[in-house]
């Protein structure tokens, strides 16, 4: 129950005030009111339905409209917390419509970049933006936290439904997602890539089992279930996740998802999602497919499913280019000028050119040829040897700019290594890392889908899995056909990464000194 000790008016203004003005219906300012409000209520403290009913009457006398005071209710009664902080700050937007970056949200802004001549209006990117839109408005106030000690004891309140954006690559997608999530008004949110999200939830089950007691000797143990507990620890930490590339390709991620995303939906997150594939494509052919199925329909039901497919792959249009970043194999001094461009860019860092050693999971990781933020490395060096999604992800981390080496042409016979130099391309585009590249072919033709593949190492498999070749060439395991579609958003990032804007963004010493 809050308790007012000293009338409103009575309170002093502190240090602690906002610099926005904003006239309520008595001309009383949101500075005044946003400083009487902490004055009387710590910030951290939520305002229940209950309490509601008591700061109401203070308020309708003192500063509010009832327009305002409407909204107020409406977010409570949908089992929102509203903050003292939170009820200025609805009380600004409800009298001006616009928020502290000019716009109201990610459709206002989109239509203001539209305006100012920075995006060309495509309507099928607007479309998605008032989905979006509609979701932020909804979101605002929203949290999966129980917003009083009585509400502990009913049932959570029914989420607000996500999205799931899909559509063909360079389209805009990660685009529409980043407007809506700066707008989100909340700190309880994250912005993920999905292979470093999965990456993520293994580490957590790993850790909880290690936890776990060990079984002793001539004891059967209990089995435990991490995945529930897992889900609810990511579910106190986010009310809302933006999952950027949402893509499945490995069983053990496959196998797992269905429990993992129903206990979220359960727990109150909503989520946000970017996808070259529809949901119904999701892990198309995979190994034990029938098993991820049901995960779809889970998905389907908490997501509404939004097409972004313009036809216009808006990465590969004319921009400025940063200058020649991608070389041939056959062009003449090719190595001796990504020689000359490492010495340029090995020269303003302060480092010498050793090589590094990366701790990743307790394991070590060495690149031969190194300089502060620059990285030397050969197709070998990354692809050839088995790594995955953490080590790219930590090479995305420490460096920001880097040289990859003697690129062959990829055929089936080399899916294995494609597949990795996909996954390394998606990390460094999604941490901005500039990227000279050396390639035995041009972009376009880099990946090729043939080739003798008779000796191919996948028959080895195929025999230790009990599959007859005829069946399992179907499965995209070992026919390719994941590698061939996921190699499109390859080319069209690689493409953007040899850009002006990108070379310039990846630029971290430019960031530092800001």
């Amino acid at each position: 129950m809050l308790k007012i000790c000293r009338p409103l008016q009575d309170l002093p203004e502190t240090h602690h005030c906002s610099s926005v003005r904003c006239c309520f219906a008595n001309k009383v300012s949101l500075t005044t009111f946003d400083t009487k409000m902490s004055a009387c209520l710590p910030l951290t403290v939520k305002m229940s339905p209950s309490g509601l009913v008591g700061i109401k009457c203070v308020l309708k006398e003192q500063f509010c409209s009832r327009k305002f005071l409407k909204s107020l209710t409406q977010l409570c009664r949908r089992g929102y917390s509203v903050t003292a902080g939170q009820a200025a700050a609805a009380a600004e937007e409800v009298e001006s419509g616009v928020t502290a970056a000019g716009f109201s949200g990610p459709l206002d802004h989109y239509n203001g970049q539209i305006r100012a001549g920075s995006l060309r209006e495509d309507e099928h990117q607007k479309a998605v933006l008032q989905k979006l839109d509609e979701l932020h408005r909804t979101l605002r106030g929203y949290t999966n936290r129980p917003t009083s000690i009585i509400s502990r004891f009913f049932s959570k309140p029914k989420p607000p439904t996500g999205c799931y954006i899909y559509g063909d690559v360079g389209t805009g997608k990660t685009m529409v997602m980043d407007m809506f999530y700066s707008y989100v008004e909340t700190e309880r949110k994250k912005r993920v890539h999905f292979h470093g999200f999965m990456l993520d939830v293994h580490k957590r089950i790993h850790r909880l089992k290690q936890s776990m007691p060990k079984r002793k000797a001539g004891r059967m143990a209990k089995s435990y279930d991490p995945i529930a507990p897992v889900a609810e620890e990511i579910s106190e930490e986010a009310c809302l996740l933006c999952f950027d590339e949402f893509q499945v390709t490995d069983i053990a991620d496959a196998m797992i998802l269905k429990q993992l995303f129903e206990n979220l939906f359960l727990n109150g997150v909503v989520v946000v999602a970017t996808s070259n594939r529809p949901p119904e494509d999701l892990y198309k052919n995979g190994l034990q497919r029938v098993n991820f199925v049901p995960f779809i329909a889970v998905l389907q039901k908490y997501c509404q499913t939004l097409r972004l497919d313009s036809g216009i792959d808006y990465r590969k249009r004319n921009r400025p280019s940063a200058g020649k970043l991608y070389f041939l194999s056959n062009e003449p001094d090719a190595e001796a000028t990504l020689d000359k461009m490492f010495d340029e860019l090995a020269f303003k860092q302060n480092d010498i050119t050793r090589p590094r050693v990366l701790n990743v999971h307790n394991r070590k990781v060495r690149l031969n040829k190194a300089c502060g933020t620059i990285a030397d490395c050969t197709f070998e060096e990354l692809c050839d040897r088995p790594l995955g999604a953490s080590d790219y992800l930590e090479i995305s981390r420490l460096f920001d700019t880097v040289f990859i080496r003697h690129i062959p042409l990829l055929t089936l016979n080399k899916k294995t290594q494609a597949r990795r130099f996909i996954t390394l391309v998606d990390a460094l585009y999604e941490h901005k890392v500039r990227v000279v590249i050396l390639a035995e072919r041009p972009l376009e033709e880099m990946f090729v889908h043939d080739g003798d593949h008779s000796h191919d190492e996948s028959h080895i498999l195929m025999d230790d899995l009990g599959l007859k070749r005829d069946e399992a060439s179907s499965l995209s395991i070992f026919s390719g056909e994941e590698e061939k579609f996921a190699f499109q958003r390859t080319v069209s990032r690689l493409t953007e990464m040899q850009t002006e804007d990108y070379w310039l963004e990846g630029d971290r010493s430019l960031k530092a000194k800001v």
